[in-house]
């Protein structure tokens, strides 16, 4: 069956009458495909092993919603703490900005879970279903045994392999001790968590079984981000026109050195023809680059007549590496990583609050004024801390009860007192300050809360 005719047009996913076609891309060897594999390899392996891998006590990611804590390669967050979150977020979308400008859809290609994944079930589908015409032919044919036998074990190890992410992604959340505990107990005594990796390993399979690179073309907003993030310096995968064309068979005089052969088309996993320009659809996997090289090299041409390259090289100009939106970008990423890491100074190992108790803001009990305050300290470390509290003021006559022993706090625990300050009627001429003052007995770290003690006129 020949190959569709890729235009500029249209998607060439999306047949005239608006039926979806099936993209279905030949495999290829070389060099960029063998170390996308490897990545993938290494990725998809690092996702699986990271709710494995204890540090301080805890796994390397754990994001422990039912106890508000969150853990990050030995670093332990609480809900006061989420603030921090914004650096993570923007930070990961700003370096995603700056690698863009500098190598294009290198995360698209190389790094997006849509693409790893995508890449691992392709390789399941060759070995069941044969080669691309293979696929192809058994598109076509009616549901006869052969396809019901093959399109079924494919789609079985579609599911068992959504369930396997699915059920890792939920060990995240609820870590993998109690995630072995809920598998062993019925559907019904954890239906959150059932209908959580239910969804999860739905979405996923129909991705993968279905929707595939429509993903990328139709509902990923990066490709739509691309055309302001790149410039003509960028590093894109493209197609070198003044080498290549005219395109003519081996031996016609006068022809370009591509033989337009369509072996890029036909391993393109979005089904576009390189040779038509830098498109949206393009997620620079370099797959086409290899299958090029690979003709290349059989008729003895030079490699790279499909390569990485920027725009300006690809017109015979020189890339410049340092460039205005380079030095922006640069200069921003550092600012960030720079109050990034100033933020994280501030974290202390310990939360504490001070807050005054509910109800009547004081209490007279003869000369003496008393205001009632609930001290609440929680440790966030893995071992357990002892804290010692003392308070100051501008009063004498200032005393209080409630927090005279060291507060022992458990591991990642939280515990609570009721603190008394206690001052003379007689010192009291309106509202004044009081400071509590928290400090850890083992690590030395301090902290100093400030309330208002009022009284009768304040």
């Amino acid at each position: 069956m020949a190959l569709t005719t890729p235009t500029l047009e249209s998607v060439t996913t999306i047949r005239e009458d608006g039926s979806r076609r099936f993209v279905h891309p030949a495999g290829v060897h070389g060099r960029f495909t063998t170390w996308r594999t490897i990545f993938g390899l290494l990725a998809l392996l690092t996702y699986v092993a990271l709710p494995w891998i204890p540090i301080n006590g805890n796994p390397a990611v754990f994001l422990d919603l039912a106890h508000r804590q969150f853990h990050f390669f030995g670093l332990t967050f609480v809900m006061q703490d989420l603030w921090v979150g914004f650096f993570l977020v923007s930070g990961l979308g700003f370096t995603l900005f700056y690698l863009t400008a500098l190598l294009g859809r290198v995360w698209c290609g190389w790094a997006c879970p849509q693409t790893l994944f995508l890449d691992f079930v392709r390789r399941i589908e060759r070995w069941i279903e044969g080669s691309a015409p293979d696929r192809e032919r058994l598109d076509r044919l009616p549901w006869t045994m052969e396809k019901t036998l093959r399109r079924g074990t494919t789609q079985v190890i579609y599911a068992l392999f959504a369930l396997l992410i699915a059920h890792v992604f939920l060990s995240y959340f609820v870590s993998l001790p109690r995630l072995y505990q809920m598998m062993r107990h019925a559907p019904g005594e954890n239906w959150s968590s059932f209908l959580f990796v239910f969804l999860v390993s739905a979405a996923l399979w129909f991705d993968l079984a279905w929707f595939r690179e429509q993903f990328c073309i139709v509902l990923c907003p990066y490709g739509r981000l691309q055309s302001a993030l790149l410039d003509n310096d960028s590093l894109v995968i493209g197609y070198d026109t003044k080498r290549g064309e005219p395109r003519g068979k081996k031996g016609t005089e006068g022809a370009g050195d591509c033989v337009d052969c369509r072996r890029c088309v036909s391993v393109c996993p979005t089904g576009i023809d390189i040779r038509q320009g830098l498109q949206m659809e393009c997620i620079g996997c370099a797959v086409c680059v290899d299958a090029c090289d690979d003709i290349m090299s059989k008729l003895g041409r030079p490699r790279g007549l499909v390569r990485y390259d920027s725009q300006n090289g690809f017109a015979g100009k020189v890339r410049r590496f340092i460039r205005p939106r380079i030095l922006l970008y640069t200069g921003l990423l550092l600012l960030g990583a720079g109050v990034m890491t100033f933020a994280l100074s501030t974290l202390r190992p310990v939360t504490v609050s001070l807050t005054r108790m509910t109800g009547i803001p004081y209490v007279i009990a003869g000369d003496e004024v008393r205001n009632q305050f609930l001290l609440r300290v929680l440790n966030k470390r893995n071992s357990t801390q002892h804290f010692t509290v003392s308070l100051t003021g501008d009063v004498k006559s200032l005393g209080w009860t409630g927090g005279g022993q060291a507060i022992e706090v458990g591991p990642l625990g939280e515990e609570t007192r009721t603190i008394v300050v206690v001052a003379s009627r007689s010192d009291i001429h309106g509202s004044f300050p009081v400071a509590v003052r928290i400090r850890s007995v083992e690590h030395d770290t301090q902290i100093e809360k400030t309330v208002p003690f009022v009284g009768p006129g304040y």
